[in-house]
């Protein structure tokens, strides 16, 4: 991963939370995100075309005006890069993103037509001595039993796809991949390490679990269907 830097970022708040190595769709419509797309197509090099994404705090909207926005986001976000972009004739746009690197935000200016946020690039930090691949390895085996018995639940395969063996990405891409609360998938974000993230996973799949052969229709929550990419 990259190291932490200092800088200046276009800003895209979203109730949802975005990790490095994930690839999502999103839709733009609102004027504010229109614009900001607008500003990123005048940068020639496609893999500088970034902003960040950072969630807001659950029982706020997207939409909500600017100073809002500003008390309602959560302070560590993911930098994005945009891969892809098709234009619509009334203004709208569908783009690719995928994730980067993680971010803390330390301000946000509201003066221009879409936000900028004041932001520290955070680097992954490895503990000393800690066996993450094993920690990594059980974490895997954890989920593949979860998904293993949520399709038998749902009578066909969910969560299906090949994981990175990657301790990091696979910690990124099972945050992104679990049936998980924003609070939960936040949580996961802020983490300092993958290895704290994939014993947070691995706890949470087998309290999952747990509840699963306690109440046979859990969980009610619909699939979520991402990708992952290492760029």
């Amino acid at each position: 991963m990259l190291g932490s830097v200092r800088e200046q970022l276009p800003l895209f708040p979203l109730n949802t939370v975005m990790f490095p190595g994930v690839s999502v769709p999103l839709h733009v419509f609102e004027d504010r995100y229109r614009a900001l797309v607008h500003h990123l197509l005048t940068i020639s090099d496609k893999s500088m075309r970034l902003f960040g994404i950072v969630a807001i705090r659950e029982g706020y909207e997207v939409g909500q005006p600017h100073l809002s926005l500003v008390q309602s986001v959560h302070r560590v976000g993911c930098v994005v890069q945009m891969t892809s972009v098709e234009p619509y004739e009334d203004g709208r746009f569908d783009i690719e993103i995928v994730g980067r690197q993680r971010l803390r935000l330390e301000g946000i200016d509201t003066s221009g037509s879409f936000l900028v946020g004041d932001v520290e690039t955070l680097a992954e930090r490895t503990p000393k001595g800690a066996d993450t691949a094993h920690e990594a390895a059980r974490t895997l085996d954890t989920f593949e039993e979860y998904r293993r018995r949520l399709s038998a639940m749902r009578g066909s395969d969910v969560l299906d796809g090949d994981m990175p063996r990657d301790p990091e990405y696979l910690s990124y891409t099972l945050a992104a991949t679990c049936l998980l609360t924003l609070a939960e998938r936040q949580a996961l974000l802020e983490a300092e390490t993958s290895l704290d993230r994939l014993i947070m996973l691995r706890h949470a799949l087998v309290e999952e679990m747990r509840a699963m052969r306690a109440i046979p229709s859990l969980p009610a929550t619909e699939v979520a269907r991402t990708r992952w990419s290492p760029n």
